[in-house]
C-alpha cells in the first residue's frame, strides 16, 4: 500500500510542475526592439525632463534644431544672433542710386522737452542751431539691410529707412564712437536700436525726402 502511494505522490508533483512550466510559458516577454513596444520603465522620447529628439521644448542643453534660432517663450530653445565681425561697407543698389536728396531729422532738445524737425540734403553738414553740434550726413537707405559686411537697401521702397550720420561736438567725433567705425545709423522704425546719446540732445531719423 505504501509503494502505491508513493508512486501516486510522484505522479501529482510531477503533473503540478508541467501545469507551472506551461503557465510560465504563456507569459508574455517584452521584445525589445519591436516597433511601438518600449522596456517597462522607459520613458517615451520627447517628454519634458527627458533626453528625446533634438529640438523638443523642455530639453535641458537643447538649443533647438541646427542654424534655426528659437522661438521666444519657448522652454529648451534661445535666440541666436550671429554678428559678422571686420569693417562693414555700405553698397547702395542701382534701383536706389540719385532717387533720394534728403532727409528728415528730429532734433529733441531734453532740458526744454521741445523737438524741431530739418530738412538736410544726403552728403552735406548742418550745424545745429545755437549748439556746438555739426551732423554729417552720409547714405540714405530706404530699405535698411544687412548681408554679411554689406548695409544695402533691399528695394526702393522706404520699408525700413535708415540714415548714416557722423557727430561731431567742438570738432571731436562723438557718434559713433569707438570701434573703428566708420557711420552710426538712424533708423526710423527702430529709433532705440544705437541710438545718438547725449546728454542735451537727441536726434531721430523721420523719413527720407525723393528727389522730384
Amino acid at each position: 500500500m505504501s509503494k502505491k502511494i508513493l508512486v501516486l505522490a510522484c505522479c501529482l508533483a510531477l503533473m503540478l510542475a508541467a501545469g507551472a512550466c506551461k503557465k510560465k510559458q504563456e507569459q508574455p516577454v517584452p521584445q525589445p526592439g519591436m516597433p511601438g513596444q518600449l522596456p517597462p520603465g522607459h520613458p517615451e522620447p520627447g517628454m519634458p525632463g527627458q533626453s528625446g529628439m533634438p529640438g523638443q521644448p523642455g530639453i535641458p542643453g537643447q538649443p533647438g534644431m541646427p542654424g534655426q534660432p528659437g522661438m521666444p517663450g519657448q522652454p529648451g530653445m534661445q535666440r541666436q544672433i550671429v554678428v559678422p565681425k571686420g569693417e562693414t561697407s555700405v553698397v547702395v543698389p542701382d534701383t536706389v542710386k540719385g532717387k533720394w536728396k534728403a532727409v528728415v531729422l528730429v532734433v529733441e532738445d531734453k532740458t526744454t522737452k521741445k523737438s524741431n524737425e530739418y530738412t538736410v540734403n544726403l552728403h552735406s553738414d548742418f550745424k545745429l542751431p545755437n549748439s556746438n553740434l555739426k551732423i554729417i550726413i552720409g547714405e540714405f537707405l530706404p530699405d535698411f539691410k544687412m548681408e554679411g559686411l554689406s548695409l544695402t537697401s533691399m528695394s526702393n521702397e522706404p520699408n525700413n529707412p535708415a540714415v548714416a550720420i557722423k557727430v561731431y561736438e567742438g570738432g571731436k567725433q562723438i557718434f559713433p564712437a569707438g570701434n573703428g567705425k566708420k557711420w552710426g545709423w538712424l533708423y526710423t522704425k527702430f529709433p532705440t536700436m544705437h541710438p545718438f546719446e547725449h546728454q542735451k540732445y537727441a536726434i531721430l531719423l523721420k523719413e527720407g525726402v525723393k528727389k522730384g
